[in-house]
């Protein structure tokens, strides 16, 4: 675990020394050019070049589609063109500018494809097809231009060969052995516990064809901005650029900034590198940021149209996604809002535009601006990852940031460019209010290390572009304190301090909070305000926080609470939360960090279909565990011949003397003594042990805490049970059963049947049978993993666990089946999680191997 901890936090550390490397780099190639030189260069590109990567980029993203459309193929679930192509588009857009592209674009799939019917296992086998295809796409698109167009690298790469062309051969080895696996065996791989079957060799050729045409329309963009002062073939230029994208992507810096750019400069030495720097930076915007800012933005008209109630069949369908997809893509588009605000801060203005601007405004509005665009820039980049944690607070931010930025961009330098873009991007976060609902402060979430890296590149970029626009300033100190209207480099420095100070101060902040403490079990003071919690709700599982053995994590007024316990990194909790619905999204919320600051994983235990979104917008998997049983007290009755078994059983304990007893919570201490003995008796018998967390156990508080149902024999006490009851008569429950073993046959059915009875007679609506685990699984061809290997312990293993008969028995009652799910952590965590779950009700790893 600690060795995981490490390599954890090695990682954004790597990404970070990179990225540093590859800003030096740049640096040094360019040392001779100045911003301006790049400017000018920047502005000679005609209008023709910049429609023809528009056009190559949209034909490049619609390729893209067919990733997706494959996999669908290749998992065999029907689902339409449309929303694979949304699905397709979304994810790209968003795994291209942040990175990480199998978290980032692995999690858009997982949520969408789960909306749309698929299960876990298919949506892991879409994902690594996909993966598949990308990696094809690029041996085959690599190896026929190696073969055909060996370039040579340069040798300030220090590489171990001039010449990919022995590297082409290896790639399309690679290919050819793909494909000839595909054509010669059919039966599928297993690796540990999962089978891999390989697609169709109409599927593979696909892949490969789809895969290749993707490469060579994104260094197609790219070839069609050169200058043309730059003499290259296409298959020259896709050589290098799919280099500089492959090790791009290894770095994991988001979006190989900088990375990507420093090989395309290092690899082209001859070009005019001040033009070569312009082309890349319209490559940046044309193919990474007009992309995303699209999909934000249809994002955004989805949720406008679902609140409206404009859109059609089509529309409706894709919102009811929008929500958990809009503070993502709100999240990255808000970022890179910050990222423009900066760099624009840290570059020098059009002088024309200053001039114009100087005859109209006071000279310290325009200082003023350009301070405040650059703060407001910094300000965005820590509200995006609030917007990121549906935090109310951090919307209204937004909002004010984005309209003072568009603003301040038109009295800093009149960029009415600038302007438009933080306003569209305004206008698509304004519709989104709903999905923004958790109220918290943005003090109180913990910032998480892909997050900080990213703020952290944001701000060494901006900052190195504003040294190197002005690196032909030369610095003094009273360079600090000039105001000019054409003083660029005075402002970018005061602005670069203001921004980091802000940062500074928010992670000064940040650190020095107040800590949150958790205690490890709840205490008398927690029980007491878990009493009235209880007191007032309706789920009779409320009642097993009283048994001492669970921390309970509850909101602010003290009205709901989370009872959870902690088994290695799983931080388990049990059952939904309990209190008003209003406050559960807040507390589940709340659990997440608790979890992550100890950097464990969060767990919910047993939770009810109805409450299933809360989960999903943790970004949690979904496991189903088996079903619940509740008997519907208005109709049951012991009349007729269905209830003829019951009305035996009934009768026949009542004529072997057997008679039920209610004994009220008051009176219940007077006979512990006694209850101590029949649950010893009754353990002993069983050779077991007291479970604990899901299940009661022999705790005098927490017995006299509720009435006890008994049996008596000729006067004696041979069964109890104690009672829970929920509040406006909703729902009554049993925990804890004990008998003794010279108790009459068939008193537990007695017990039962008594309890359901008088229940109804009492006015209540349910009576909760528990769970039966495993149960309502499908083994079915294309069922999850999951499903079908549960459905199998199910049918076979009776010999560890009484899986049919404990279902069978709670059928003869005729109750209403309700799933149960397990949410956590999906992936290689899973199985630990499991295990952990089981040491944990089980009472350490001893209990999980005895009984």
């Amino acid at each position: 675990m600690r060795r995981t901890l490490h390599l954890r936090m090695f990682m954004p550390l790597l990404a970070l020394a990179l990225f540093g490397g590859a800003l030096w780099l740049l640096h040094r190639t360019l040392s001779e050019f100045h911003y301006h030189d790049i400017l000018r260069q920047l502005h000679a590109l005609h209008s023709g070049q910049i429609a023809a990567a528009l056009g190559l980029t949209v034909l490049s993203y619609t390729v893209m589609t067919g990733y997706d459309w494959l996999a669908i193929r290749y998992v065999q679930h029907p689902l339409a063109t449309h929303k694979v192509a949304l699905t397709s588009f979304i994810s790209y857009a968003f795994s291209n500018n942040i990175g990480l592209s199998l978290l980032a674009a692995g999690s858009i799939r997982y949520r969408l494809y789960s909306a749309w019917g698929l299960s876990t296992e298919e949506i892991a086998r879409v994902l690594s097809f996909t993966v598949a295809t990308f990696w094809l796409g690029v041996c085959a698109a690599g190896g026929m231009t190696f073969v055909m167009e060996p370039l040579r690298l340069p040798g300030t790469l220090h590489l171990p060969f001039l010449s990919v062309r022995l590297l082409g051969l290896v790639l399309l080895v690679l290919v050819g052995a793909y494909l000839a696996t595909v054509h010669l065996r059919s039966r599928p791989f297993a690796v540990g516990g999962w089978q891999w079957s390989l697609p169709r060799p109409g599927l593979a050729w696909a892949q490969m064809l789809i895969g290749a045409a993707d490469w060579v329309l994104a260094g197609s963009v790219l070839y069609v901005l050169l200058p043309a002062s730059v003499h290259l073939s296409l298959p020259h230029l896709l050589g290098i650029f799919l280099l500089a994208q492959v090790v791009a992507l290894i770095s994991h810096v988001p979006g190989g900034l900088g990375v990507f750019e420093s090989l395309i400069l290092l690899s082209l030495p001859h070009a005019p590198l001040d033009a070569l720097a312009g082309s890349l930076m319209v490559y940046r915007a044309v193919y990474y940021l007009l992309p995303l800012a699209c999909a934000s933005l249809l994002l955004g008209g989805i949720e406008f149209f679902r609140q409206r109630a404009l859109a059609g069949r089509i529309v409706k369908g894709f919102a009811r996604l929008g929500t958990s997809l809009v503070p993502q893509l709100m999240a990255a588009s808000t970022l890179a809002g910050g990222a423009v605000l900066l760099v624009s801060g840290a570059t020098p203005g059009h002088p024309g535009r200053l001039h114009w601007l100087h005859n109209m405004l006071p000279l310290p509005v325009v200082e003023f601006s350009h301070f405040l665009g650059s703060l407001t820039g910094a300000g965005l980049l820590l509200v995006a990852w609030g917007l990121l944690r549906r935090l109310d607070a951090a919307y209204l931010l937004a909002v004010i940031l984005l309209a003072g930025g568009s603003l301040f961009s038109l009295l800093k330098g009149a960029d009415y460019e600038e302007a438009i873009v933080l306003g569209l991007m305004l206008l698509a976060l304004l519709p989104c209010r709903q999905a923004f609902y958790r109220r918290s402060s943005l003090l109180n979430e913990p910032l998480g290390r892909r997050w900080t890296l990213l703020i952290l590149l944001v701000m060494g970029c901006s900052i190195w572009l504003g040294f190197f626009s002005y690196k032909h300033v030369e610095y003094s100190h009273d360079l600090w304190w000039r105001f000019a209207i054409s003083g660029d480099a005075p402002r970018f420095l005061r602005a670069m301090v203001g921004a980091l100070s802000l940062l500074l101060l928010y992670a000064a902040a940040h650190l020095l909070r107040p800590a949150r403490l958790v205690t490890p079990l709840a205490q008398a003071a927690g029980l007491d305000r878990a009493r009235v919690v209880i007191a007032a709700s309706p789920q009779t599982r409320a009642n097993l926080a009283l048994l001492g053995d669970k921390s309970l994590l509850f909101n602010e007024s003290t009205t709901a609470f989370i009872m959870y316990a902690v088994e290695g990194r799983s931080w388990i909790a049990l059952g939904d939360p309990i209190g008003p619905p209003a406050e559960h999204q807040e507390l589940v919320w709340r659990f997440r960090e608790l979890s992550e600051r100890a950097e464990g994983w969060p767990v919910f235990y047993e939770v009810g279909h109805d409450t299933l979104y809360l989960y999903l917008d943790l970004g949690l998997t979904l496991l189903k565990l088996g079903e619940e049983a509740r008997v519907p007290l208005a109709r049951f009755s012991l009349e007729g011949k269905a209830r003829s078994g019951l009305r035996y059983s009934h009768r026949r304990a009542e004529k072997e003397g057997c008679t039920f007893e209610l004994v009220d919570t008051p009176a219940v201490a007077a006979l512990l003594p006694e209850l101590r003995r029949i649950s010893d008796t009754w353990l002993a018998g069983k050779k077991t042990k007291e479970k604990g967390f899901s299940l009661g156990f022999f705790q005098p508080e927490y017995l006299r805490a509720a009435p006890v149902a008994l049996v008596r024999h000729d006067g004696h006490i041979v069964a109890f049970a104690n009672l829970w009851l929920g509040a406006e008569r909703e729902e009554m429950s049993i925990d804890l059963m004990r008998f003794l073993p010279e108790a009459p046959p068939g008193t537990m059915d007695y017990l039962f049947i008594s309890l359901i009875l008088w229940g109804r007679q009492q006015g209540y609506a349910w009576f909760n049978l528990g769970m039966a685990p495993l149960a309502g699984l499908a083994n079915r061809p294309h069922a999850p993993l999951w499903h079908r290997a549960g459905s199998l312990l199910y049918q076979h293993g009776e010999h560890f666990y009484n899986f049919k008969g404990l279902r069978a028995y709670k059928e003869k009652f005729d109750p209403i089946w309700e799933p149960r799910y397990l949410a956590s952590p999906g992936g290689l965590a899973l199985p630990r999680i499991m295990t952990n779950l089981a040491t944990l009700i089980s009472g350490g790893a001893k209990g999980m191997v005895g009984k």
